[in-house]
């Protein structure tokens, strides 16, 4: 296909298609658990299992999946996965027993891990004028922002209308189109080859370091945080990850290059975005949870109350982010978003146990998310700033694990934080309603003070952008 404007914003709609479709599934399926649970006979234990069972294998891949993407070609390796996460879906679909449908998680997460790993270093590579990449970041950002909050509003209403079936099936039509379209409009894309990065043993450790890393983090919910499986399990993920650390500082042909990190702007903002995440993704489970069993919403009830919140964050993200960080720079914008995050998760703090207003307790919550359309957007361009072109797949793996390692991260301790306070109160005496206000109070205290965090140190690690001139993203030859 030609390289012409309209070639490459058609490209652009091929990936950030591809990414809503695996986005959305992330968080589609949490609304669905109950009848999920019933309809397969799942235990109370065994549920958690078809969200963590994707988690895993999808954090644990994306590193690799985006330098083999480097290496064997990004349009390769979106394609490929696309068709892997279609045919998963197909799979989880048709389930009929646990077994079978946790399985077909962990492919729909490697199918996942394969596509989302090399979609930002194909809108790094299609984007080289800094204006234009600032308008594909705000696209990419909205995917990223609104695809979750959507998929829980898609998840209630495909639950209730049909059956939890449809929140696998609705992805055959949209996958199958979508990896007809890729391999029409993206560009051909010749790889490296495996002789110029194949670090096998390196490949090994990160992999196990990181799987086992996002699998002790949510299973330290059931187990406690000082359990001798969690402290176990996470010294050997440590181990692990530090042994593939030395390793990348000795080999030949690192699967990690070290020198990724020097950059200040670059390990702030994945930090940044790790400390978002863990807030932004336990939010929507823990509200999720507040409106069915405090407030008794049914599931599509629950979907729809996420709606304001998923359009705000994509009307923010497409119409106004690009805008925002031409005119004042990506630093202002990301702190502008993480600001207006902190304000309106901390006014859930205030959450009354009963009698409560939609338009007065929870919509403002919804509207003031928006900050994240403005900083998920500034924090790409900045994630991705120093990328060289060999590199693009691997910082764009890069910055998707801090993502999922954040959202595991924070699920697993908010989550164990609200039921554990929850069940103070109810011991002392407190009804369950109350009990359960309680424990998501303290949740969501936590989640603001994360997002008071991530403000701090942008603030004082990252630098200024020119006002009305974009930061631009450097890609050195």
């Amino acid at each position: 296909m030609s390289d012409t404007p309209r070639s490459r914003w058609l490209a652009l709609a091929v990936i950030c298609a591809g990414m809503l479709m695996i986005i959305l599934d992330g968080s589609i399926v949490t609304v669905a658990l109950p009848a999920i649970q019933s309809d397969l006979g799942f235990s109370s234990s065994g549920l958690t299992w078809v969200v963590d069972s994707y988690m895993i294998a999808f954090g644990g891949l994306l590193l690799l999946a985006g330098r083999l993407g480097d290496l064997i070609g990004r349009k390769q390796m979106f394609v490929a996965g696309l068709a892997v996460f279609t045919a998963a879906s197909m799979l989880c679909g048709f389930a009929t027993s646990p077994e079978l449908l946790i399985a077909a998680r962990f492919l729909q997460g490697v199918g996942g891990a394969m596509t989302s790993s090399v979609g930002l270093g194909m809108v790094v590579a299609l984007f080289p004028e800094p204006a234009e990449r600032a308008k594909a970041f705000g696209a990419f950002g909205f995917v990223g922002a609104g695809g979750a909050s959507l998929g829980q509003a898609l998840g209630g209403v495909l639950t209730q209308g049909l059956s939890w079936h449809w929140i696998f099936f609705v992805n055959l039509p949209i996958g199958l189109i979508t990896v007809i379209a890729g391999l029409r409009l993206l560009a051909p894309e010749r790889g490296l080859g495996l002789r110029e990065g194949a670090d096998a043993l390196g490949a090994l450790l990160v992999t196990s370091g990181l799987m086992l890393g996002v699998y002790t983090i949510i299973e330290a919910g059931p187990y406690g945080w000082a359990s001798a499986h969690t402290i176990g399990f996470g010294t050997l993920s440590a181990a692990l990850l530090a042994a593939f650390v030395a390793r990348q500082a000795r080999a030949a042909k690192p699967l990690l290059p070290l020198r990724m990190f020097a950059s200040r702007t670059v390990s702030a903002a994945n930090f940044v975005q790790l400390l978002m995440l863990a807030s932004a993704f336990s939010f929507q489970v823990l509200v999720a949870l507040y409106l069915q069993n405090v407030l008794h919403y049914s599931a599509a009830r629950t979907g729809l109350a996420m709606l304001p919140a998923a359009l705000t964050i994509g009307t923010v993200s497409l119409f106004i982010s690009a805008r925002a960080i031409t005119r004042f720079g990506e630093r202002n914008v990301l702190l502008t978003g993480l600001a207006l995050l902190a304000v309106g998760i901390g006014l859930l703090t205030r959450l009354p146990a009963g009698g409560a207003s939609y338009a007065v307790d929870l919509l403002p919550t919804m509207l003031a998310l928006g900050g994240f359309g403005l900083a998920i957007t500034a924090l790409t361009a900045l994630g991705m700033s120093g990328a060289r072109p060999d590199d693009a797949g691997l910082a764009s793996g890069l910055f998707n694990t801090t993502q999922q390692v954040g959202a595991a991260l924070g699920v697993a301790v908010l989550t164990m934080l609200a039921g554990s306070h929850s069940k103070e109160l109810a011991a002392s005496g407190a009804t369950e309603a109350t009990a359960l206000t309680g424990g998501f109070h303290l949740a969501f205290a936590v989640n603001t003070a994360l997002l008071l965090l991530a403000l701090g140190i942008a603030a004082a690690t990252l630098r200024s952008s020119a006002a009305r001139t974009p930061a631009p993203v450097v890609v050195h030859a």
